[in-house]
């Protein structure tokens, strides 16, 4: 069969009008096929075609009884384009692909199949030749080598029905979402010298490990291909292919696969504010500026010296968005986090006066990267039910989390890059000093929920000298390790779903690096167990009260206690179910120095039972506590009829919930009611 885009009704091929293979054997299609090729013409011209996977790069099939592979690549200013591979020695011009007035080129190739590398060898109208990895090529080389890799990505037999229907049926708003985000290449190396495990390795150690500390998802740094490790993924060349360093396509299926038919969502990070300069990838790639806007006030980023794609031109819309589809239609991803969302909405983003040219109303806005985006968001959850897109936005621009028909962009949720700012400069403080910082973490509430917001510690905050967060937590030894306990508890207890990077679950003393595996040798000492111990325990306690997740972006669901009380540097709140039925009463001391006795208005009278306390001695703290709970009296406080006296462990966050019962004699002489066995080593 001949490639589709290369045949229509409205198009003259070169050499006599008529499509012949590579060996000159002509290629027939019927009307009705002609038909569909012609509409998927149509489609590429206008800008509405999203999966042009189906259509152009290299698909492997069968032809007039012969095997073989066609291949087509969009490249509308070429004089000549060719495939190179092993079989020709790499030589231009002997394998000529026919081209059409769509700006396709295509052909077919006998005999070419699984894992055959290529590249198209393009001759520009200078004269020069391109040799080009294909911008739609399913698999590529492992680096630092740079061709494709035919390949069949339609072969693999998936295994999570089960999954795919619950997700389809799921409202993840007001379900607990709690990420752990990894870089694939460092969180564990093999011990025989390999560089890397194969992505089917990953899989079951990384569920077994999601499974032991209670994630709900994985986040995984961009697994598009990508040339240079220390871009982390972030400039890929292969926006369809896995990257080859852990495996094969059928691989990465796998390490999906199995995640889902265990329960653990995957949510993969996805770039396409930007892509490198490399030679071998979409730069210039017919010899003009065709994915990237040739006045580098619009189309080249001076903070990360990369290209800038042109969101106005239709056939580069195409493919972005059949690469953000391809991902969940082909891979069963469950969710995209876009990023560098704030540097494609600016056109004068990280640039000065005169460095950036206004859009056609003289304003910043960059309307075709904004129209862009509210495309990809309309296709992916009108395809794709249950599927997330997350957006690492971190400016003031509204409605980013808003359904496009309301005028947003149509996201699921942003990253609240300010509740990470203000929490990290906060909590950095040396304690003495908080007392005039109060309104730091109070702030947050003012906006909390003017979009659907994830509260993220990622990556971001332990590289590039800024330190790991247990390094940045201030005080000796112990306090550092408290510190963090409560920022983590606090993260868990405020309106937001959670994203935490891996290591921070059990505090690394050294930023992340890349080029090595984390700081696991940590494990087996007192203090770095407790602090995984109760990461563990908060998913756990995360996951079980459905006052901590179902109204996550309703004003219904928190309400300050006090956030006023500077002078002794705590903060009370309350969270509260969808229904109203469920409280559970958050209290924190950011300071050294124990609270007895310390009242707190509470919503209800009863028995408040202590379900979280940070400074429980298996975590790694002081063992001070409620002796499992305490009841509430009639006592005003803080605007409410009744209140608790409670203690306030230093540097701590403690929680309760009201209970009609009386607790058991064990559960009134346990000083935290976990429920949960220790985490293994």
């Amino acid at each position: 069969m001949s490639h589709p885009l290369a045949q229509s009704g409205e198009t003259r091929l070169r050499r006599g009008g008529q499509l012949r293979t590579v060996e000159s054997k002509p290629l027939e299609e019927t009307s009705s096929r002609l038909a569909r090729f012609r509409a998927e013409l149509d489609r590429l011209r206008r800008g509405s075609n999203a999966s042009m996977y189906h259509w152009l790069g290299a698909h492997i099939t069968e032809h007039n009884g012969t095997q073989g592979t066609r291949f087509a690549v969009w490249a509308p200013n070429a004089v000549e384009v060719s495939l190179i591979h092993n079989a020709n020695g790499w030589t231009p011009g002997q394998d000529v692909l026919w081209g059409s007035d769509s700006g396709v080129w295509s052909g077919f190739i006998e005999g070419f199949g699984q894992g055959d590398a290529y590249k198209y060898a393009i001759r520009t109208q200078t004269g020069e030749t391109l040799e080009k990895a294909d911008p739609l090529a399913f698999y590529s080389e492992r680096p630092p080598a740079t061709a494709s890799v035919a390949w069949d990505i339609d072969s693999y037999e998936w295994t999570d029905s089960d999954w795919m229907i619950r997700r389809a049926s799921t409202n993840w708003l007001e379900r607990p979402i709690s990420v752990y985000e990894v870089h694939l290449a460092s969180w564990k190396r093999p011990e025989d010298g390999s560089k890397y495990f194969n992505y089917r390795e990953l899989a079951k150690q990384l569920v077994d490990y999601c499974h032991e500390m209670g994630f709900t998802h994985l986040e995984l740094m961009p697994m598009t291909e990508y040339p240079f490790d220390g871009s982390w993924g972030y400039q890929a060349t292969g926006y369809f292919a896995p990257t080859s360093r852990f495996g094969t396509p059928e691989d990465f299926m796998y390490f999906v696969d199995h995640c889902h038919r265990n329960g653990i969502g995957v949510i993969m990070d996805w770039v396409p504010a930007h892509f490198p300069t490399d030679a071998h990838s979409l730069a210039r790639f017919d010899g003009t500026c065709l994915y990237e806007h040739s006045d580098p006030r619009k189309g080249f980023h001076p903070d990360w010296n990369t290209l800038i794609f042109n969101y106005g031109r239709n056939e580069v819309r195409d493919f972005l968005l059949s690469s953000a589809r391809f991902w969940i239609d082909k891979y069963h991803i469950d969710g995209l986090r876009v990023d560098a969302v704030a540097s494609m909405l600016y056109l004068d983003y990280s640039r000065e006066d005169g460095e950036w040219i206004p859009n056609q109303f003289g304003g910043r806005e960059n309307l075709e990267a904004l129209q862009f985006l509210k495309d990809m968001n309309v296709e992916l959850h009108g395809q794709f039910p249950g599927v997330l897109t997350i957006a690492e936005e971190s400016t003031s621009w509204g409605g980013v989390s808003h359904p496009v028909y309301n005028g947003g962009l149509g996201f699921s949720i942003k990253w609240d890059m300010g509740w990470m700012n203000d929490t990290l400069h906060y909590i950095r403080r040396e304690p003495i000093h908080r007392t005039h910082h109060q309104n730091e973490l109070s702030f947050r509430m003012v906006y909390a929920f003017t979009e659907n917001f994830m509260l993220p510690l990622s990556h971001d905050e332990v590289v590039h000298g800024k330190q790991s967060l247990l390094s940045q937590m201030p005080g000796d030894y112990w306090q550092k390790f408290a510190n963090l306990r409560m920022m983590y508890g606090y993260q868990y207890t405020m309106p937001g779903k959670k994203l935490l990077f891996m290591g921070c679950e059990f505090g690394q003393w050294t930023e992340w690096n890349h080029d090595s595996e984390l700081d696991w040798a940590l494990l087996g000492h007192e203090k770095h167990d407790g602090l995984r111990l109760f990461i563990g325990d908060l998913n756990h306690f995360y996951k079980t009260h459905r006052a901590l997740f179902e109204a996550d972006f309703d004003p219904t669901g928190f309400s300050w206690i006090q956030a006023d009380d500077a002078q002794n540097s705590t903060y009370a709140f309350v969270r509260t179910s969808s229904d109203g039925v469920e409280h559970i009463i958050v209290a924190l001391n950011f300071t050294p120095v124990p609270r007895h006795d310390y009242r707190v208005g509470v919503p209800v009278s009863g028995f408040y039972k202590e379900v979280l306390n940070s400074d429980a001695k298996i975590y790694g703290g002081s063992n001070l506590g409620n002796q499992g709970g305490v009841y509430s009296e009639e006592v005003p406080c803080h605007g409410r009829e009744h209140s608790i006296a409670v203690t306030l462990p230093p540097l701590s966050i403690v929680a309760f919930r009201p209970i009609s019962a009386k607790p058991t004699p064990k559960a009134a002489a346990s000083a935290v009611p976990t429920g949960r066995r220790k985490l293994s080593e």
